[in-house]
């Protein structure tokens, strides 16, 4: 339960794909036009990053080393390719706003990351909480950009008008650079908080970087090196021996 309760919390609080990694940007920036559009996306990327994280730790100790990320992308894709017929079947309004956005959660780097950092390397179930938490944080992140872009853009919420009626909506935030304006706010407020918790004595060193090291790294702990750097990986077996 303990290990469940911290793959949640790595990837809601202190791994967040969007506000501390700063991963998946082209989704983050262009589907959040508003709340609904933003948990939508999150949502569905939630389900793909679970299951593939799931069935890329089952097959594990099957998929070759040498084909590993061909077969984590193919695994992906499938999974993506039902999400997508799901959603034109039974919500086509939200497919229709996702758009292309959704056949490109297959190169999503969030998932393709987890997949290599942490799923194919560790037992099932934290595997699948970890894409759960990941895919949680993921949503919470775009559903509070959109929220703020619908807010301040037209007044609304989830299409239910809350600003007072004397209100002009300033339209720049549902367009392309109010994404950049609105990320850019939350995350100053994160650092503001990471400050001020600084001044009061605060531990706060994993606020806004994660662990402090290459995600790509990060399996259960930062002792292994980056799955890429494999001539890195060569040398320190060399030095240890």
């Amino acid at each position: 339960m303990n290990k469940i309760a911290e793959r949640l919390y790595n990837g809601i609080v202190k791994e967040n794909p969007t506000f501390v990694l700063t991963l998946g940007m082209c989704p983050t920036l262009a589907v959040t036009t508003s709340a609904k559009n933003g948990l939508g996306m999150g949502l569905t990327t939630m389900v793909v990053l679970a299951l593939s994280n799931a069935f890329i730790s089952l097959l594990r100790k099957v998929i070759p080393d040498k084909v590993r990320i061909p077969a984590f992308i193919v695994i992906i894709a499938s999974f993506v390719t039902v999400m997508e017929l799901l959603l034109e079947g039974f919500l086509p309004s939200l497919y229709d706003a996702l758009g292309i956005y959704i056949p490109l959660i297959v190169v999503n780097c969030i998932i393709l990351g987890r997949a290599e950092a942490y799923a194919s390397k560790n037992p099932v179930l934290p595997s699948l909480f970890d894409g759960i938490g990941m895919g949680l944080g993921f949503t919470i992140a775009l559903t509070m950009i959109g929220a703020v872009r619908e807010i301040l853009g037209a007044g609304q919420i989830f299409g239910v008008t809350v600003m007072p009626s004397g209100y002009v909506p300033v339209s720049i935030f549902i367009m392309a650079p109010g994404a950049f304006f609105v990320l850019a706010m939350l995350t100053a407020i994160q650092n503001q908080v990471k400050i001020n918790g600084e001044k009061k004595g605060k531990d706060m060193s994993k606020v806004g970087s994660g662990c402090g090291h290459d995600c790509a790294s990060c399996a259960e702990s930062c002792k292994e090196p980056a799955f890429y750097d494999t001539k890195a990986v060569e040398k320190e077996e060399k030095t240890n021996d």
